[in-house]
């Protein structure tokens, strides 16, 4: 054991006496190699932090939520097209059958989409802010965040206060640095109080609950000027979100029995509306990111076979050079191993200082991308063992053959040269 630490420690030493003896040289290698090394690794890391964006964006979705629809997220678009053109849109009716007799829900929200609308603040306005009618649960399902203020009361609520809750754009955007809470807008022509501002939406690629340009209001009080119940043209959305130790399945299927007898579809017919939740999404992004793993794969594969080349030239011509060195060593008794070794060591080394440099500018580069960027690159302890281990294979694989004719060498043949 102390014999072939002691070969390795001589191996290494050798290995960067050569590299800084040819500086020129062990540049050109290092720049194949960095190259590469940096193309698998941030192909890598661009894909990672593509998909946890988009998977933290849905996550806020909710996992224990289900969503009432015309259609199922797992259905082709285009094949079925007519037939949930043909369904019923949930309605507020549907949220009221559910709200009523569903025991397993901790909480149901039924949301009524408006549209566009102005919002003034004195001198000052936003145009088609987009509003959205909403009942009492819809910030605990949703776990809505507050820059400023709050959600509605139980009594604020059923008594349909004019009082709205605005994104952060519409905040900014109506008083600056003036504090909203208690300022009075207007809105549908009427006068109303912001209680609450929701906070800046984060910077994940998608954000399928942004608020940043969103006006709540209350379901009751949206019904008193707009026709909310009949809002068929943008339709609505029922969600319900599962009691503690309430499993989805279970949810799913009290779901299915309420709807049905409230919608008074006959027990042989198809029901009228599906049922889906984040588990449907999750799938189909493990799918889309398996293949665009793989091709980012490729792509950094061909990349490091190029600096795999740079490197095995390097060897080779290493190995030309120091022919007469080898030939003293084997006269001397050095053992083919010990050849073997230091030449594949000196290979191994190049590539991880090259290797070394590539992760370093991926991580420079996730630095600048997140600067300029909507959402997060970063370099995850995953990627930077990719490109350790892929730098290690890589001067094994290019510094083989080298080292081997370097090993086999005929002591005599290589004293004459």
């Amino acid at each position: 054991m102390g014999s072939i630490l002691k070969i390795l420690l001589e191996s290494v030493s050798q290995a960067f006496q050569q590299l800084f003896g040819n500086k020129l040289r062990t540049i050109l290698s290092l720049l194949g190699i960095t190259i590469g090394i940096w193309c698998v690794v941030m192909v890598n890391t661009a894909v990672d932090s593509m998909e946890a964006s988009i998977r933290n964006s849905f996550e806020k979705l909710g996992d224990d939520v289900i969503y009432v629809s015309q259609f199922s997220w797992e259905e082709d678009p285009d094949a079925s097209y007519w037939k949930w053109m043909r369904r019923p849109k949930p309605s507020y009716n549907d949220y009221k059958a559910l709200k009523k007799n569903l025991n397993t829900a901790k909480y149901v929200t039924y949301t009524s989409f408006i549209g566009g609308k102005t919002v003034e603040y004195k001198s000052s306005s936003v145009e088609r802010a987009f509003a959205i009618a909403v009942t009492e649960d819809y910030a605990d399902i949703f776990n809505l965040e507050f820059q400023k203020g709050r959600f509605y009361s139980a009594t604020e609520y059923n008594m349909g206060r004019n009082q709205i809750i605005i994104g952060h754009k519409v905040a900014e955007e109506l008083f600056g640095e003036v504090d909203p809470i208690g300022k009075r807008v207007k809105v549908f022509g009427r006068k109303c109080f912001v209680i609450g501002v929701i906070a800046e939406s984060g910077k994940d690629l998608i954000n399928p609950l942004n608020f940043d340009d969103c006006v709540i209001l209350s379901y009751t009080l949206a019904s008193k000027f707009t026709d909310v119940k009949r809002n068929t043209r943008r339709g609505g959305s029922v969600n319900v979100k599962a009691k503690e130790n309430v499993s989805l399945d279970e949810l799913k299927d009290d779901i299915t029995g309420v709807l049905r007898a409230s919608r008074r579809i006959k027990p042989k017919s198809e029901s009228n509306f599906a049922l889906n939740n984040i588990s449907i999404i999750a799938k189909a992004l493990d799918s889309v990111f398996g293949i665009v793993g793989i091709a980012g794969l490729v792509i950094g594969l061909f990349a490091l076979i190029v600096g795999m080349f740079s490197v095995a030239n390097i060897m080779f011509v290493s190995v030309k050079e120091r022919t007469n060195i080898i030939g003293i060593k084997k006269a001397l008794g050095a053992k083919w191993q010990v050849i073997l070794i230091e030449f594949l060591t000196e290979a191994i080394i190049l590539c991880l200082i090259g290797g070394a440099f590539g992760i370093g500018l991926v991580w420079l580069c996730g630095l600048a991308f997140t600067h300029f960027l909507e959402f997060e690159i970063f370099l995850s302890f995953k990627n930077l063992m990719i490109g350790l281990i892929a730098s290690t294979a890589t001067g094994v694989v290019s510094g083989i053959i080298p080292a081997i004719i370097a090993a086999f060498m005929d002591p005599v043949e290589a004293l004459r040269q």
